[in-house]
């Protein structure tokens, strides 16, 4: 890719208009020309922003991402959407990452985020990914300068890019491509393409301070940034530092995540939901519900199912027992298995304690306040650019890019403790008559001894902690070949490298801990104190409230600490011109040659290669590598020009060769039109194919261990279920009221091995641009819109181990006793546990289908200019399925994913001054229509699965000087929380708040930004 030379508009085209016809993509920011056609290392010039549509402006030679090929005019084949830095520090964003995931650019599609800590996520904790069009990270490809950006993070499944990384002052623009493009760029480009175009020539030095302040306090940001650079007759360097902090806002700094979240079951006859809630006769109030929806249990005692009386007198409210013996319970008693310390029960099996059922079970500790809502970081990011002109070779460029990068985050999470005594244990105290009532589970946590009783204890807060340190550097020739033909070659090497701490529990050290002998004064020693081993603590009321000794804590938990190396390397030649001359135009081609190598080193902490952590996953080391050689080539034809009814009409072919190491050699087309009838209309539509290899940790993860809750087992009260489930349950002998006591233990290996294949795409995009021309007095008004078709088949994915219990429990009784299909990848052991092997397949199917409309109007009030830009995204489809012989189901407009998003962007200037204001809007979500429509299922006064519109204002008010510049607002103005559902389960949560990107969990946020040149 090379530079061009400047060019004039052709005389039938307005040019104020075509840069609107681009700024129809623009929600926020202004259009600017480029000095050098090439979107790798762009000069930009200012558009003479201040001009009126009656002045003559002169456009350049641009590259759009999407192409490689040069134009006169900023129209292009496939949807482009721009965003100016001037305009996102008005909109009060204080880093990339959180413009780039910002509704404006995602359409509403959920990210993961910093909210996203407490969960297993590609790329670790801390990492911030970017999914466009609601298909994934790792169909998005994500570009600097017009060169991919490696991977970052931590953990065996690092696969994307880390936004963190990227710089923040040294950003000109930010060029978004919403389509398949992987026969431009390669893989991952599937569903679209985000490139990240720094200022290239920089003269002395400027500083920039923002402040984000919340009202309620947490989740501050501080970013401190310079830039400098200077410019000579034959050479250019400039580089920017910057520091970025974000303080920890933890669930209990929103009253709306920590206060109590409710399970909110039933609706009553006022329409509220929450009339069926579980009220706690100890207090008279509703229980309060875990802030996992309910899935940690602590300060309860399970056992065998004994007779006793629950909690003053509140019998059988969601009770468990034994059916066949519910008629010969004692008035006032039932069947429990859970129980908490009760000292006015004095009758029953297990006096001093009163049975509890599932919702009785204590979920919630304060303690879980202190979790993180958004979890801290710090982020240190230098970048540095330049070039030298040779006057040879073509009046060839030296350039370079360095990035560096160190990010420092932690999390805070809530851990549920859990201590298994084994029957006779003398650390059972008064309970020692207890009988055994289930084997060891499959972790081995009772080292190899059946339970008498199992404590349930809120342990407390642990933590979790990254340092990632991230370079690339870069090195490139450009410059003629020829009058008319440019060429551009670089190196690229980029390296994670990452270190990960846990603060984790190791099983060995707990065993020991209930392996005693008594210390001849009435307390216990470990048996082997060899490593300074101290005795669990007895079984009683206080150890079951989590009054756990010190010394016992700081011997079972220890820090863990996992190292993750991801390296990529990328060479790149690429030559771009004039083909040949036809009537109307030039026919113009990129041909270039591509070969990139990646690969990942993931090295966990020796006690988790050991599966010696109690209660976390087992994970294996992740390495693997891959390479790739690819050959490109795009032509762009005019067919028709300055013609009555065909001002423009052109066609844009593309195609690529990739040959993969891993899989082997694949192809992709696409083939693009623009068509022009008039000055004031264009049409464009493009169709193509993409692909994408599968990453390599999905190729070479590891395996990895975890566990998935005792209720998934299939044949849990089997007697009750019907087919397949039922007769191959019966088969087993289990007994009709059979219940699982045990995690399931679910082992996933990457795909290499099972010959995992690239997944392949289609993707259609067709639109419209309206950009009549008015009187001068009415302004400028444009408006575009935009359908797009995105199908991805033989799409990579992992089934989870419920799917594949499902799965084998489900199949014929001749397929289940013989072990095939997906039975082969379970194990039900004498003692009933269950193991589940899972992985990376070639199975699933996604397609998205919708509509971007956007529309903007510029136009002089007064002694100022006042601009108006709407966008609105329309899903029409949010569709999926795991394997071939699942349904497709269409989640679009349920928990999650929003059938409508739109942003409204207002602002006037005048003279030094400008103003704006800011609306964000996500569509109210039904989460009833799609189980009612696929599982016939209505939720309607069960759960609350409906949230109503959500709108966010912000404004902001910003004054320049010759050299300095101040910018002030609010975020959030009306302080709005997020939407409030019941803890279905249906989707991740917070309190009782979807866990989405699309919502604020901030509140009401003012800044500051503040700039300064020397």
């Amino acid at each position: 890719m090379s530079k061009s030379s400047r060019l004039t508009n052709r005389p039938h085209k307005n040019p104020l208009s075509l840069a609107l016809a681009t700024a129809l993509l623009l929600p926020v920011g202004a259009v600017y020309a480029q000095s050098t056609g090439d979107n790798t290392e762009q000069s930009e010039e200012k558009e003479q922003e201040e001009t009126t549509s009656s002045q003559t402006t002169t456009l350049q030679s641009v590259t759009v991402t999407g192409s490689r090929i040069a134009r006169d005019t900023f129209n292009s084949v496939s949807p482009v959407q721009f965003i100016h830095r001037e305009e996102t520090t008005l909109a009060g964003f204080n880093s990339t990452a959180a413009v780039l995931q910002s509704n404006v650019v995602t359409g509403g599609s959920e990210q993961i985020n910093n909210a996203f800590g407490g969960y297993v996520t590609d790329g670790g904790p801390g990492a911030n990914t970017l999914s466009l069009r609601g298909l994934g990270a790792t169909r998005t490809l994500l570009l600097l300068n017009g060169r991919r950006v490696a991977p970052a993070g931590s953990r065996g499944s690092v696969g994307s890019a880390d936004l963190n990384v990227l710089p923040n002052i040294m950003i000109d623009r930010i060029e978004i491509l919403k389509d398949g493009a992987s026969s431009i760029y390669g893989s991952d480009a599937v569903a679209g393409v985000v490139n990240v175009i720094t200022k290239t020539k920089v003269d002395g030095v400027s500083v920039e301070f923002q402040h984000n302040a919340t009202q309620r306090g947490g989740g501050d940001e501080t970013r401190w940034s310079a830039m400098m650079g200077k410019t000579g007759d034959r050479w250019r360097v400039s580089g920017s530092f910057e520091i970025y902090d974000r303080q920890e806002l933890t669930i209990g700094d929103r009253d709306w995540a920590g206060n109590c979240p409710l399970p909110l079951y039933g609706r009553g006859a006022d329409g509220r939901y929450g009339a069926d809630d579980y009220i706690d006769p100890v207090t008279g109030e509703p229980k309060c519900w875990g802030l996992d929806a309910g899935g940690v249990t602590i300060n309860t005692l399970g056992t065998a199912y004994f007779l006793g009386r629950p909690g003053l007198g509140n019998l059988g409210y969601y009770g468990t027992y034994a059916p066949e013996v519910l008629e010969f319970l004692p008035p006032g008693f039932d069947y429990f298995n859970r129980w908490r310390p009760n000292a006015s029960i004095t009758d029953g099996d297990i006096p001093g304690y009163e049975g509890v059922d599932y919702f009785g079970r204590d979920t919630y500790d304060p303690r879980m306040k202190k979790e993180s809502l958004i979890s801290p970081t710090t982020n240190y990011t230098g970048f540095l650019q330049g070039g030298v002109d040779l006057n040879a070779m073509g009046d060839a460029e030296l350039y370079f890019e360095l990035l560096a990068h160190r990010r420092e985050s932690r999390q805070t999470g809530y851990l549920q403790h859990t201590i298994d005594y084994s029957p006779g244990s003398p650390l059972l105290g008064d309970l020692s008559w207890l009988p055994a009532f289930a084997a060891a589970p499959a972790d081995g946590s009772t080292n190899g001894r059946p339970l008498a009783a199992r404590a349930f204890i809120g342990w407390g807060l642990y933590q979790n902690w990254q340092e990632v340190d991230f370079y690339r550097a870069t090195a490139g020739l450009r410059g003629n070949l020829g009058a008319t033909w440019k060429y551009d070659g670089y190196a690229s090497h980029a390296r994670s490298d990452a270190d990960y701490y846990t603060h984790n529990r190791l099983t060995d050290r707990y065993a020991k801990t209930l392996d005693v002998v008594s210390d001849g004064n009435g307390g216990f020693v470990c048996r082997d104190a060899s490593d300074g081993c101290v005795a669990a603590p007895m079984l009683n009321a206080d150890t079951l409230a989590g009054n756990l000794p010190q010394a016992y804590r700081d011997y079972v938990m220890q820090t863990t600490h996992g190292n993750t190396v991801y390296t990529e390397s990328t060479v790149n030649f690429g030559v771009n011109g004039p083909l040949f001359d036809l009537p109307y135009g030039a026919v113009n081609a990129a041909f270039g040659l591509e070969y990139r190598r990646a690969e990942i080193d993931d090295s966990p902490d020796p006690n988790s290669v050991a599966n010696n952590l109690y209660g976390f996953t087992a994970s294996q080391p992740t390495r693997g590598k891959d390479s790739v050689s690819e050959a490109y080539a795009e032509i762009e034809v005019p067919l028709l020009s300055g013609l009555p009814g065909a001002q423009e009409l052109t066609v844009n072919l593309s195609g690529r060769y990739t040959d993969y190491d891993s899989y082997g050699d694949d192809t992709t087309w696409k083939i693009g039109m623009l068509y022009t009838p008039v000055s004031w209309l264009s049409f464009r539509a493009s169709r193509g194919t993409s692909f994408r290899a599968p990453a390599l940790f999905e190729q070479y993860l590891g395996a990895t261990s975890g566990f998935t809750a005792s209720s998934g087992d299939p044949c849990n009260n089997w007697a009750s279920k019907t087919g397949n489930v039922r007769d191959n349950c019966a088969s087993l002998g289990l007994p009709n009221n059979f219940q699982q006591n045990s995690s399931i233990t679910v082992l996933t290996r990457g795909g290499a091995e099972t010959g995992l294949a690239a997944e392949t795409s289609k993707a259609l995009t067709a639109g419209v641009i309206i950009q009549p021309e008015f009187p001068e007095w009415f302004g400028d008004l444009s408006f575009a819109a935009d359908y797009y078709d995105i199908e991805v088949n033989n799409g990579v994915a992992r089934p989870s181990g419920a799917q594949v219990l499902n799965l084998c429990y489900g199949s014929s009784p001749a397929d289940f006793a013989a072990g095939t299909g997906f039975c082969n990848l379970v194990t039900r052991n004498a003692n009933n546990t269950l193991n589940v092997t899972t992985g990376y397949i070639n199975v699933s199917t996604d397609k998205v289908r919708g509509w971007d409309f956007t529309a903007r109007y510029v136009r002089d009030i007064g002694q100022g200019e006042f601009r108006a830009t709407a966008q609105i995204s329309h899903y029409l489809e949010q569709s999926g399925a795991t394997f071939p012989t699942d349904p497709v189901r269409d989640y679009s407009g349920s928990l999650n994913a929003p059938e409508y998003t739109g942003q409204l962007d207002l602002s006037y200037k005048l003279r030094n001054w400008r103003v704006r204001y800011g609306l964000e809007w996500v569509d109210g979500i039904n989460g009833y229509e799609y189980y009612e429509k696929y599982f016939d299922t209505d939720y309607r006064d069960t759960y609350q699965m409906k949230t109503d519109d959500y709108f966010l204002h912000s404004a902001s008010l910003q004054y320049t000087g010759d050299d300095w510049a101040i910018t002030g607002g609010v975020r959030n103005i009306a302080d709005k929380a997020p939407p409030r559902i019941s803890t279905s389960g249906a989707v991740a949560m917070i309190g009782n708040a979807p866990l989405y990107s699309g919502v604020d969990y901030l509140g009401r946020t003012f800044f500051v930004n503040f700039t300064k040149d020397f």
